[in-house]
């Protein structure tokens, strides 16, 4: 490992090589000294390899400079996760052409980094193999030898974020390998078994957390993990344009949570038979089938372009499982109100989250509606979007008391210094007859992926200053406030 690459030691490493220097400089010939001050270099490589793969990977490999004993025992570290700690964002330059030169530079830097830690890995198996940084498909060697050793170390979680750009080489996305599938081209868009044997199949059998974001993904492939692996729980598959029509039929039995989001041609995913506890979806709104999913609780669904999508979402796709829910996320900045339609009752609802349109007109008529229908809902969170144009904005129409027994914690996400945020908590507060806590956060974290530093420092201190001036003092003494 390259110095360039160590970090320092944490304190229990600094007093190790501390406490040998002492013993070896004034305990010469005294046998027993060394061995009883330093014990943890005494405990079985399997003691120490578990308390390495607690850290850093960058800190589990500068334990190899405290001595001999410890020289390669980061080597068999069980988590490997690569997270780089040099800034690649934005803020490097201005100038685009020397931006990309520059964040070339840093991506090959990593993968070299990567490429190193795999060679010189021992040990025979991995929890966590988990590479973060903008890469594509020009380094599709690396990032197959990757997962080819990932795969035969028994993985457990693999997560590859590759993060895109706003330029023509965003759409060069890294494609997952079908040859490590046992899948052969059988035509442009399809593939089928392979009648040889995949070597590295075996090694799918432990994988229980699987997260792809800008990797390219086939239905044939994300099939493949969702029907194939006996223990995977967990699915997350955030950017890809070849995903067209997803099947999640009678999947694994332990696959618990799945989020599908900005897959750019994607048509439509159909879940049937399925023990999914949570299912969350982000993107166009495409055609959307749910049926006999007995275990279903938490449901997030964020449409793009369709103001009346979730009309439909309540009357026919959602249909089947809306009195089961506990945890609903939505969506519905651009939804116009409709005062005939009748939302289902939601009578299991604990937890509502919704990205609303704050300076809709009708808005706080909107968000009667959602609690009329749920009726037994504890936690509610509005995360709040807002036009820009100032003269664009409609005054809000009020909207008449809506009285809640159960509704406790009210949480506000994105809060700026403007009217219809003020309209928003004040109805709240009248409302929620039980309300216990209210919480105020300018900041935007629903945006995915979330910058923090995004945002522009003077709003979000503005925002923190007003709620703390005008929405506390309107409060009751036994809610409280808390401003983030």
């Amino acid at each position: 490992m390259d110095q360039s690459d160590s970090v320092p030691m944490v304190k229990f490493e600094c007093n190790l090589g501390k406490r040998r220097r002492c013993c070896e400089g004034k305990n010469e010939g005294k046998k027993g000294v060394y061995n009883s001050l330093d014990r943890i270099s005494a405990m079985p490589d399997e003691i120490l390899v578990s308390i390495l793969s607690l850290l850093p990977l960058k800190e589990a490999a500068a334990t190899s400079i405290l001595s001999r004993r410890w020289q390669y025992v980061w080597m068999s570290t069980m988590v490997l996760n690569f997270d780089a700690n040099f800034d690649v964002g934005s803020n490097i330059c201005r100038f685009g052409a020397l931006k990309r030169k520059l964040r070339d530079l840093e991506s090959g830097r990593y993968v070299n980094w990567v490429n190193r830690v795999v060679e010189q890995h021992r040990g025979p198996n991995i929890e966590e193999f988990s590479v973060c940084f903008q890469l594509n498909d020009r380094f599709t060697s690396s990032i197959d030898k990757w997962i080819q050793f990932a795969i035969e170390k028994g993985v457990t979680t693999l997560v590859l974020k590759f993060f895109s750009q706003l330029d023509s080489a965003s759409l060069n996305f890294y494609a997952f390998p079908h040859k490590l599938l046992g899948l052969e081209k059988k035509c442009l868009y399809s593939y089928i078994p392979s009648l040889r044997p995949c070597g590295y199949k075996v090694g799918f059998q432990s994988l229980k957390v699987l997260h792809f974001q800008w990797v390219d993904v086939t239905d044939e492939v994300l099939e493949y993990f969702l029907s194939n692996c006996a223990v995977l729980e967990r699915v997350t598959v955030y950017g890809t344009k070849s995903l067209v029509n997803l099947r999640v039929v009678r999947p694994s039995a332990a696959l618990k949570h799945l989020a599908i989001g900005a897959c750019l041609g994607l048509q439509g995913i159909e879940i049937c038979e399925a023990n999914l506890v949570s299912f969350k979806y982000d993107g166009s709104v495409i055609n959307l089938l749910l049926t006999n999913v007995p275990l279903l609780v938490e449901v997030s669904i964020s449409y793009i372009s369709n103001p009346r999508a979730f009309i439909e979402l309540f009357s026919s796709k959602l249909s089947c499982c809306l009195s089961q829910l506990e945890i609903l996320m939505l969506k519905i900045t651009r939804a116009d109100y409709n005062p005939k339609h009748v939302f289902p009752m939601l009578a299991n609802l604990k937890h509502l989250e919704l990205i609303v349109h704050a300076d809709y007109r009708l808005a706080l008529h909107h968000l009667t509606s959602f609690l009329k229908a749920s009726p037994f809902l504890q936690r509610l969170v509005l995360k709040l979007d807002f036009i820009v144009s100032l003269e664009d904005i409609e005054k809000i129409k009020k909207a008449a008391k809506c009285p809640h027994h159960y509704l406790k914690v009210v949480e506000i996400v994105g809060y700026r210094a403007r009217a219809s945020a003020v309209d928003h908590i004040l109805f709240l507060i009248k409302s929620a007859t039980a309300l216990e806590k209210i919480v105020i956060d300018p900041l935007r974290r629903w945006a995915y992926p979330y910058e923090p530093g995004s945002e522009e420092l003077s709003d979000v201190a503005e925002a923190r200053e007003h709620a703390v001036q005008l929405i506390k003092t309107k409060l009751p003494s036994t809610v409280e406030f808390v401003c983030l």
